[in-house]
């Protein structure tokens, strides 16, 4: 099954809104005779490409597969039925797949047809893997991760400067992740304040990437340097249906330019759901300061991302998001490792 984990991670970047998955065909004598991952939204699914390389020695064999089969027919075919008429004896699975069209009907197929299934091998690695997935079926709505570069005492930057905190090792860890997400998202202030691009440089990436900017009073300027940016992928600008209304000049010179303006209701929750229906399913949460503290008090945040950068601010530095709304306590699969010079401090958030 670590094996098939390993497998799987070919797709990370790639196969959004789907799941990761990776699937091993292995003889009895332990033998593996067939290799598959998931390795874009649209393509074949792990199992299919581990049957076919598996060939005539699937029969009898034993399938390790990370996620569920599907069973039902989206963009591809279900797999529950091939690996019954394959001839699979055992089907060892490490997690049940949580969306409803699936749900247990998967392994409800395969057992009707004769085959043994195991469920729950590496099951908390397979859905830390997959935890963006697993966050969108739950939820309905993308799974976030708040990311932020601080001082060693704390802080964020300096008002009215751009700082740069951390170094070259870590700069090319945050753009490998821009890579792989679907969407960054930032408020207005750090527009106005940064100026920044928001693209994945230094690290591939083959398929459009959304920018979202939480702008409650339309404020983002049209000279912004996002906005020269569009052959990344769209720019989306969540504000209120109130200012919307306000400023409707304001909305057509957005719109010029070409931006997507959204209003929607529910607050920090509502604007995900909305996100997920525009199909964003992660999203990396860059900052600043006003933005965190909202999805923190709107407890949108599932993981935690601090580069700790070995330099001080001092007092009149712009404070991140206070004291008591993170506790190292409330986090799960704790991290600390060195990028460079910085400090790289990772977690999931309890719930």
């Amino acid at each position: 099954m670590r094996k098939a984990l390993a497998l799987a991670e070919r797709g990370r970047g790639h196969t959004s809104p789907n799941p990761m998955v990776g699937a091993l065909v292995v003889t009895d004598d332990g033998v593996i005779v067939g290799r598959g991952a998931h390795q874009a939204a649209g393509g074949p699914h792990a199992e299919v490409f581990a049957l076919q390389d598996a060939g005539a020695r699937a029969r009898g064999a034993t399938l390790y597969c990370t996620l569920e089969p599907c069973s039902h027919t989206g963009r591809t075919g279900p797999c529950a039925p091939l690996v019954a008429a394959a001839g699979i004896r055992r089907a060892v699975i490490a997690l049940e797949d949580p969306n409803p069209l699936v749900s247990g009907a998967g392994l409800r197929l395969l057992r009707d047809r004769g085959v043994d299934v195991v469920v729950g091998v590496e099951r908390v690695a397979a859905a830390r893997q997959n935890a963006v997935f697993l966050t969108t079926m739950r939820l309905g709505r993308p799974h976030v991760t708040l990311k932020a570069a601080l001082s060693l005492d704390g802080f964020l930057g300096k008002a009215g400067e751009r700082v740069h905190l951390t170094g070259p090792v870590a700069n090319r860890r945050v753009h490998r992740q821009r890579a792989e997400v679907d969407a960054i998202a930032v408020g207005s202030g750090t527009i106005i304040a940064d100026d920044p691009l928001l693209t994945a440089r230094c690290a591939y990436r083959n398929r459009a990437l959304s920018r979202v900017v939480f702008d409650r009073r339309l404020r983002t300027p049209t000279t912004a340097r996002l906005l020269s940016t569009l052959d990344a992928g769209p720019v989306i600008i969540v504000t209120s249906a109130a200012v919307v209304q306000a400023q409707p000049e304001r909305l057509r010179e957005l719109e010029s330019a070409g931006v997507r303006v959204i209003s929607p209701e529910g607050g920090f929750v509502g604007a995900l759901r909305a996100l997920w229906d525009l199909g964003i399913s992660s999203l990396l949460l860059e900052g600043g300061a006003a933005l965190h503290r909202s999805a923190i008090e709107s407890g949108v945040v599932d993981a935690l991302d601090l580069y700790i950068a070995p330099r001080r601010l001092g007092p009149d530095a712009v404070q991140w998001v206070g004291k008591g709304q993170l506790a190292w306590e409330s986090l799960r699969n704790r991290r600390a490792i060195w990028l460079g010079e910085d400090l790289l401090v990772e977690g999931t958030v309890s719930r």
